[in-house]
């Protein structure tokens, strides 16, 4: 298999970074992806850094066993966990992490006040004081977990009644402090994009990372000479994603067609010993 051959890894705590994975194969088509969703330890935010970091590690150990060429980590607590540790780790393998999106939101806002929805572990983690820090001097940001939010995602419930009420918590008091910006600061939250611009009107602007990530990932695979083939003598047009799940394969299919309208085929891997396995038995769902 040649370099340019292998697979883009990507993992998240479970179907968040779907919102990422569906701006890689708009922006990066012919490229094949394995798409890990670590479901048996959903959700990651109320978890503390370490514990998330330890997870982050096995799993990229399991996606380079794999073959993967590049690393996305399209989970914004698992990045301000594991996202500099890894780098470390690996130092010449390209890895590419989320952060707040606070950079472009301060410096777009005409009110001076940016909201944040994230979890709390992105709130605790360095990359995102050193955002803040950098880019929005004089400008408010303030700030909600959403406590539940990624749960009821989880569940299929993205827009459903309790999303929208852990929704207008966070963000009704935000809009009566002046509020003009949102940034989605948890690849679960696009999922809800529908009920936030509802709860926020058309006037307010929401910030989704996810497509700067995708172009970031094609740079590197460019200056690496890493993409895969594509356009005029390729072998062919459009890559394959492979989905894993370390929880209920039937449950993963399910969301990923609604929320990517596929209907996908997810291998169960096993956490054992605080490394990744192949489940022996039954391995694949359609």
């Amino acid at each position: 298999m040649t370099a340019s051959s292998r697979p883009i890894g990507a993992f998240d705590s479970g179907v968040g970074g779907l919102s990422v994975l569906r701006a890689l194969r708009a922006q990066l088509p012919a490229e094949d992806i394995i798409y890990f969703a670590d479901q048996a330890h959903v959700p990651y935010g109320p978890r503390g850094l370490d514990e998330v970091r330890r997870f982050s590690e096995a799993i990229a150990r399991y996606l380079i066993a794999q073959g993967a060429k590049l690393i996305v980590i399209p989970c914004n607590t698992a990045s301000a966990a594991a996202l500099k540790p890894l780098r470390q780790q690996y130092p010449d393998l390209p890895i590419v992490g989320m952060e707040p999106a606070v950079k472009p939101a301060a410096e777009h806002t005409e009110s001076g006040v940016v909201g944040v929805l994230a979890t709390p572990t992105t709130f605790e983690g360095e990359l995102y004081a050193s955002v803040v820090e950098r880019f929005a001097q004089g400008v408010t940001v303030l700030q909600d977990a959403c406590p539940g939010l990624v749960e009821e995602i989880e569940a299929g419930r993205a827009n459903g009644p309790q999303a929208r009420r852990i929704l207008e918590a966070a963000l009704q008091p935000m809009l009566g402090s002046g509020m003009d910006t949102v940034v989605l600061g948890c690849t679960h939250y696009p999922f809800a994009f529908d009920t936030i611009r509802d709860i926020v009107g058309p006037a307010v602007r929401l910030v989704d990372p996810a497509p700067a990530v995708a172009r970031r990932v094609e740079s590197l695979l460019a200056e690496g000479g890493l993409a895969a083939a594509s356009g005029v003598g390729a072998t062919r047009e459009r890559g394959v994603t492979r989905y894993m799940t370390s929880g209920d394969p039937a449950a993963m299919q399910q969301r990923v067609h609604e929320l990517l309208g596929e209907d996908a085929v997810v291998e169960r891997v096993d956490w054992l010993a605080g490394e990744i396995h192949p489940q022996m038995n039954t391995d694949k769902h359609r």
